[in-house]
């Protein structure tokens, strides 16, 4: 009953509600981002949905233009030369995902569920077809990224998403959602691109 209605109630409602009361954060900072470097507020990318439709994600960019696209952080060299100063603080904070309100809003996106795979991740969707972790919609934060995130092999997390879509319940969700703020306030399981892990792992989810 949750997973069927009670949890798209809980989206449509959450991300209405912090739409609105974020909108000063959401203008301060596109404006910051706009000022730090050219091009647009939003970076815009192909993501992989609920049983693997493409939609379009929407971020705030940390990153200049020249950046290559559709590249995966793991395989992108010097990745952190590519962040914009104020993009080293929105990605630390993970305030770079908050335009992902609208995604849930539209509903393409859930607050919680695996983190969207890039449309050309394919060792990532491939593993999450084994858990059926692609059976359910993508999220703004998830079991996968309260257990290790950035530090997760794709096997590791591709697991933790299946664990988290074969048991989709408002208490899981609620678990997530609280170590979510807990994990962001500490800082833990973000690394940068090549260079910023110190495990053979591959990053699957950042904007390139």
């Amino acid at each position: 009953m949750y997973q069927r209605f009670g949890k798209r109630a809980l989206d449509i409602v959450l991300s209405a509600v912090g739409l609105v009361v974020l909108l000063p954060v959401f203008l301060a900072v596109a404006l910051l981002v706009k000022a730090d470097s050219p091009g647009p507020v939003f970076f815009r990318q192909k993501r992989v949905g609920k049983d693997k439709v493409l939609f379009e994600i929407l971020k705030f960019r940390t990153m200049r233009t020249d950046t290559p696209h559709d590249v995966p952080t793991h395989q992108l060299s010097r990745s952190v030369s590519y962040i914009t100063r104020v993009g080293r603080v929105l990605r630390k904070t993970s305030m770079d995902e908050l335009p992902q309100l609208i995604n849930i809003l539209l509903g393409q996106m859930s607050i919680i569920g695996p983190r969207p795979a890039l449309w050309n991740q394919d060792d990532l969707i491939a593993c999450r077809d084994l858990y059926g972790a692609n059976n359910v919609l993508p999220g703004l934060s998830g079991w996968a990224q309260v257990n290790g995130r950035d530090e997760l092999a794709i096997d590791k997390k591709a697991l933790r998403d299946g664990e988290y879509a074969q048991n989709v319940t408002f208490a899981l969700d609620a678990k997530c959602f609280f170590l979510t703020i807990v994990k962001v306030f500490r800082g833990e399981g973000v690394a940068e691109g090549k260079e910023g892990r110190h495990y053979t792992a591959k990053r699957t989810e950042e904007e390139p």
